[in-house]
């Protein structure tokens, strides 16, 4: 499998480029809950400027309220999902499936007012997302937008996980999970990604859980607000026991993927790269992205350029701030 990989990656012959930020057409609100917490929360998206980002703002909390920016720096917790801020004080949990939507759908910045600590889990996909972002529509600012592009190996390993992200011309995601449940077990799912075929083929994948951990999960204050309406459940025997079954034979690693993007998604740009794991979740995706950053001979910040009209954007180097959103 290994030799194969490399020649599809060898084999890859460019990547779609966007020369320019983007942004939200119009203000869109979704409502949900939170899967952990179990509260009702409302999420209202607006158009940002060119350089604004993803940022974040706990209206609940009043004038008090902090912009907390869609970040790795942010990061403040990785226990069965991404949260960003201070646990303790203002933060936003449960980013993942929110941040790999607008990453994966080319939207640069937005700002976001939420009225509680955790984002939706709407179905447990990003779907949802996708086609509210989809509705409203995405336009193009007049900043060009920056990608950050991986020029050498980086690799960590956290027990029996590791992760890795390799030189690549594209954006590719490699995800590998092996689970000790049959209902599972080891799958492995890869894909060049774009707009549409994160939509197809990643942004209906569930998160997913076992039965026999509820209570472990309830007295820890997690997964208060997970139902069938949202989650993926293996029973005691094994099997799922959601009526309508999977939506793909292979959600679980699907799944895992739309976390991927989602976690990286807080780099603050695009990487141009392969990212590849193996038994990964939200701290291996977290330390990764960590590691690859803060050795800044392992990648370079690009923009995609068009010399001339009608032909392909190409890939040109720049020099990067003193201080960058994808600095550590």
């Amino acid at each position: 499998m290994k030799k194969d990989l490399q020649m599809l990656r060898a084999s890859r012959s460019g990547v779609d480029l966007l020369e320019y930020q983007t942004t939200l057409k119009s203000r869109l609100t979704l409502s949900g809950v939170g899967v952990h917490t179990g509260t009702a929360v409302s999420i209202h998206f607006s158009p940002a400027d060119s350089d604004t980002g993803i940022v974040f703002r706990r209206v609940d909390k009043g004038a008090s309220g902090q912009l907390i920016r869609a970040l790795a720096a942010e990061v403040g917790a990785t226990d069965l999902c991404t949260g960003l801020g201070n646990p303790e004080g203002d933060h936003v949990a449960t980013v993942e499936h929110l941040m790999a939507a607008l990453s994966a759908m080319g939207v640069d910045n937005v700002a976001i007012e939420i009225d509680g600590p955790e984002v939706p889990i709407m179905d447990g996909s990003a779907a949802v997302f996708v086609e509210a972002f989809r509705r409203t529509g995405i336009v193009q600012l007049s900043e060009k937008r920056r990608y950050i592009r991986v020029v050498k190996p980086v690799r960590i390993d956290i027990g029996k996980s590791w992760a890795e992200f390799l030189p690549y011309d594209g954006t590719r995601f490699e995800i590998d999970i092996d689970f000790d449940s049959p209902a599972i077990g080891r799958q492995f799912f890869a894909v060049d990604l774009s707009p549409e075929i994160f939509a197809r083929e990643v942004a209906h994948a569930r998160t997913f859980g076992f039965i026999k951990d509820v209570e472990r999960l309830w007295a820890a204050g997690y997964a208060l607000g997970s139902s069938l309406e949202n989650s993926v459940v293996i029973g005691e025997d094994h099997n799922v026991i959601n009526m309508d079954g999977l939506r793909y034979p292979d959600e679980f690693v699907r799944h895992k993927m739309l976390d991927a993007v989602g976690d990286l998604a807080l780099a603050g740009a695009r990487f141009i790269g392969c990212f590849s794991s193996y038994r990964g979740g939200h701290r291996v995706n977290a330390a990764a992205l960590r590691h690859l950053l803060t050795d800044h001979s392992a990648f370079e910040i690009v923009e995609a350029t068009r010399r001339e009209r009608g032909r392909r954007p190409e890939m040109i180097a720049v020099n990067a701030p003193v201080y960058a959103p994808w600095m550590i």
